[in-house]
Formats: structure tokens, C-alpha cells, sequence
């Protein structure tokens, strides 16, 4: 099976305000939680039904879990939007990544998805990170835009990459970012892209 595409932010400088629309807010992670993400995911990812259970053992449990760096977008308080900070090890503390990033269906449209990953990408920055990465699919078309406007800048870690990649800006109408793609691995140390390409 291919694997998902990857995207990098080779640093975290020059991140924009959070700004979120009128009647919305943001907060980090409190106890109980689990259910809110369960719900956020299941409604905006499809396929299986997430339960408490489900976040406990994916993220709340794990002992990479930043709960500083777990965000709800909220609506009247309640939870209709999530991404959370990420790392690969424990002591990762170099390349943060974006991870579940999900908005429930009817919050759709107000750039939620965009200020939950502007929220962790802040939350990386300003715990020393020094660039982030995220996986996502090809079908994900409005999230693969709002990766792009935050700086993202897709990087192939597989075979048959290119051509995806191809696809997925003809969608968007937009040139390929040929250039920009090549310099990702030139502008980072080895090591950085190392970890960035794993």
C-alpha cells in the first residue's frame, strides 16, 4: 500500500496571527477531552466510530503525548475542531509533527483546519522546534491547500510521489512546486532531513 504524502515547514519563522472567526475559540488540552477528539474524528475522518477508548490508546496515553500541544477549536465551548503536536520519539525535540487535524463536518468552511494547525505550529516554535512535518492523502485536497498556505511544501519519500503530487496541483490549479520542493532537502542540515523524510 503507498504510503501518505509528506509536507514540511523547513522552520517556524514568519507564522501568521491566529486569528478565528467571530463566536469561535481555542484551548489546549484539560482531562476529559477524550471524547471531544473521538467525536472531531470520527465526524471528519469517516470510516470507524472513535471512542474515548480510542483517543486514550492513539494519543492521550502515549508517552509522546504533549498535552500543552493538543488543541480544540470550540464553538459556544463546545470542541468542533482538533490537531494535535506531535514527535517520533521522546526526546525529539528538532522536527514537531502536525497530527490529526480534523474539523467536524457542519464547522466547515471557517478555516478552522488552518488555525488548529497554526496553533501547534506556534505551539513548536515556541518550544525550540526547528521545523514540522505532517502526513496527509491525495482525496484531502482542501486540507493539502491549507498545508500550502502555512508554508508547507510536499518532499517525496516514496517512489510514484512526483506523479501524485502532479495530480493533486492540477486539482488545485496551481504550477508545480518543482523548485521549492527540491530546496526543502538542500535547505535543511542532513540530519534535519534525515528525520524529515523517515
Amino acid at each position: 500500500m503507498p504510503r501518505q504524502l509528506r509536507m514540511v515547514r523547513p522552520n517556524l519563522e514568519n507564522l501568521p496571527k491566529l486569528e478565528l472567526p467571530a463566536g469561535y475559540g481555542m484551548r489546549s488540552y484539560r482531562d476529559g477531552d477524550e471524547e471531544h477528539w473521538a467525536r472531531i474524528i470520527s465526524d471528519s475522518f469517516g470510516g470507524t466510530e472513535r471512542t474515548a477508548q480510542d483517543t486514550r490508546d492513539q494519543i492521550t496515553e502515549r508517552d509522546v503525548f504533549l498535552p500543552d500541544g493538543f488543541y480544540l477549536a470550540t464553538y459556544r465551548d463546545i470542541p468542533v475542531g482538533t490537531a494535535c503536536a506531535w514527535t517520533d520519539a521522546l526526546d525529539e525535540r528538532d522536527v514537531g509533527n502536525v497530527h490529526m487535524v480534523g474539523v467536524v463536518t457542519e464547522h466547515t468552511g471557517h478555516k478552522l483546519g488552518k488555525w488548529v494547525s497554526l496553533a501547534v505550529l506556534r505551539y513548536l516554535r515556541d518550544n525550540g522546534f526547528k521545523c514540522a512535518k505532517l502526513d496527509t492523502d491525495d482525496f484531502r485536497i482542501p486540507a493539502v491547500k491549507t498545508y500550502l498556505n502555512l508554508g508547507f511544501i510536499p518532499v517525496y519519500v516514496e517512489e510514484g510521489q512526483p506523479e501524485r503530487w502532479r495530480k493533486i496541483f492540477e486539482k488545485l490549479k496551481l504550477p508545480p512546486m518543482t523548485s521549492q520542493i527540491e530546496s526543502v532537502q538542500r535547505v535543511l542540515p542532513d540530519g534535519l532531513w534525515a528525520k524529515v523524510s523517515a
